[in-house]
C-alpha cells in the first residue's frame, strides 16, 4: 500500500496478495487448452481441411494480466462493499462482462451504472484501469476518501513520467495516439503538470507532417487550433508551444510510425533552427510498450507464411488490435473481430472496418476448399475467446473437435457458454 501524493488516501498498488486464492477462477474464466496445445506445437497445426497459424506472441500482456488479478483479488478481499472501476479495465467485453457478473460497477463508459464519483462513500472501492486516470479524476475520487486500487500498466506510468520530465524542462508534449483514448487522456494530464506546460496530440503521419510543416514556414494559427481543437492543451499556440518539443507515444500505438513522427519532427526543428540547437528543442524516447511490439513483431513473422486470410481478436476500442489488423492487412485479407458470433459460419462474418470503424459484413470469406488461416489477438484478449474463435473455424472446415481434443489431451474439450 502506497501513500498518494495529493492527499492522504491510500492507494494500493501491490495486489493483496491473493493472487493464490483467485488462480483457479482466473483459470476457470480464461484458460483454454487448443492453444496450449498449439504453444507446445510451435504455434501451428495442420490437418486435412485447414492448416492454422497461431502468432507467437499473442492475448494477455504482462501489465493486462495483472489488472484482471488485482480486479479479481479485490473482489476477494471485499467481497461485501461497492466496487466500481472508472471505466473498462482492459478493452475485452469477455472480462469487462465477466466483472460485471462479479458485481463490478462502472462509473462510465459503454457499461456505466449509472453511479457517479460525486455518488461514492468513503467504504465504497474503486478499480483504476490498467490505462491509467487522468490526474482530474484522481483528485475527484480521492476526495471521496473510497479505497482506491490502482491497476495501471508500468509501461504506461513510465510514458507519464517522460512528458513529466518534458513539461518540467519547458518542452511541449507531442504525443503519437488517438485523443480520446483513456491512456492519452492520462498522459496529457501529466504533460500538463508544470504552470504554463502544453501538450499536442498526433494521430498518424499525415497530422504529424502538418505540424513540421508548421514548424518549419509558420501558417495560419488559427486554422491549426481547429484542426487540434480537441487534441491540444487549452491556450495552445503553434507559434509559442511549438519551438521546444518532447515526443511520446500511446503505449499502443504501431510502433514503426511512432519512430518516424519523431525523425520527421526532429527533421522540422534542424530545418528551422540549425541542428546545433537541436540538444535544447528535441527530445524523444521509444515508449512503445514490450508487449506491444512484440505482438507487431510476431504478427509480421506469421505473415512471411503463404496464407489465405488472418483472424485478429480483440475489442473494437482496442488500440494494440487495430494495429495487428493494419500490419497483417497489408499482405492477406483480415478480418477484426471482438467476438466468436460475429462468425456466423462460412457464409458471412461480421467484422471492423479499418477505415471507418463500423461494424461490416463480408461473405464468403472463409475459403471452401483446404486453406491456410493465421489468427492473432490483442494484447486484452483471453486465451479461451482465441481457442473459441480457432475451434469454431476448424468445426466450419469440417474438423471433428471433440476427436481432435482427445487426442490431444485424452479428454473432451470443455465447453463455454460464448456469449
Amino acid at each position: 500500500m502506497a501513500a498518494n501524493l495529493i492527499s492522504e488516501v491510500p492507494i494500493y498498488r501491490k495486489g493483496f496478495g491473493l493472487k493464490q486464492e483467485v488462480a483457479g477462477e482466473l483459470e476457470q474464466d480464461y484458460h483454454c487448452e487448443l492453444i496450449d496445445h498449439l504453444q507446445r506445437h510451435d504455434f501451428h497445426l495442420k490437418l486435412p481441411q485447414v492448416e492454422v497459424f497461431l502468432a507467437r506472441e499473442f492475448g494477455f500482456c504482462y501489465g493486462v494480466d495483472r489488472a484482471v488479478d488485482y480486479a479479481y483479488e479485490t473482489r476477494k478481499k471485499f467481497p461485501e462493499r461497492r466496487l466500481f472501476l472508472t471505466t473498462e479495465i482492459i478493452h475485452n467485453p469477455r472480462v469487462n462482462t465477466r466483472l460485471i457478473e462479479m458485481g463490478v460497477q462502472f462509473l462510465s463508459g459503454q457499461y456505466a451504472s449509472g453511479v457517479k464519483i460525486g455518488d461514492l462513500k468513503p467504504e465504497d472501492v474503486v478499480l483504476l484501469p490498467a490505462f491509467g486516470v487522468s490526474t482530474h479524476e484522481l483528485k475527484a475520487l480521492e476526495k471521496t476518501g473510497c479505497v482506491l486500487v490502482d491497476t495501471t500498466c508500468g509501461s504506461v506510468a513510465n510514458v507519464w513520467r517522460r512528458v513529466e520530465r518534458y513539461a518540467r524542462e519547458g518542452y511541449t508534449s507531442v504525443v503519437h495516439g488517438k485523443y480520446n483514448h483513456e491512456e492519452t487522456i492520462a498522459t496529457c494530464s501529466r504533460a500538463e503538470s508544470q504552470p504554463g506546460s502544453k501538450y499536442l496530440v498526433v494521430r498518424d503521419l499525415n497530422e504529424a507532417d502538418y505540424v513540421c510543416d508548421f514548424i518549419r514556414h509558420g501558417g495560419d494559427s488559427e486554422e491549426f487550433k481547429s484542426k487540434f481543437e480537441k487534441a491540444a492543451s487549452q491556450g495552445f499556440d503553434p507559434n509559442l508551444h511549438l519551438r521546444k518539443i518532447g515526443v511520446a507515444n500511446q503505449t499502443t500505438m504501431l510502433s514503426s510510425e511512432s519512430l518516424e513522427i519523431a525523425r520527421r519532427i526532429k527533421v522540422a526543428l534542424a530545418d528551422r533552427y540549425g541542428e546545433d540547437d537541436l540538444g535544447n528543442r528535441f527530445l524523444s524516447f521509444d515508449t512503445i510498450c514490450s508487449a506491444t511490439q512484440e505482438r507487431q513483431d510476431a504478427v509480421i513473422d506469421m505473415v512471411k507464411n503463404p496464407l489465405d486470410l488472418v483472424l485478429i481478436v480483440g475489442g473494437f476500442n482496442s488500440s494494440n488490435t487495430s494495429h495487428l489488423r493494419e500490419i497483417s492487412g497489408e499482405k492477406y485479407p483480415a478480418y477484426h473481430i471482438d467476438r466468436l458470433s460475429r462468425i456466423q459460419g462460412s457464409d458471412l462474418i461480421e467484422h471492423r472496418d479499418p477505415e471507418t470503424g463500423d461494424l461490416v459484413q463480408t461473405k464468403d470469406w472463409l475459403p471452401k476448399e483446404f486453406c491456410r488461416i493465421g489468427f492473432t489477438a490483442g494484447a486484452s484478449t483471453p486465451n479461451q475467446v482465441i481457442g473459441e474463435v480457432i475451434q469454431k473455424v476448424l468445426e466450419i472446415k469440417g474438423v471433428d473437435v471433440l476427436a481432435l481434443a482427445q487426442s490431444m489431451t485424452g479428454q473432451p474439450p470443455s465447453r463455454e457458454t460464448v456469449e
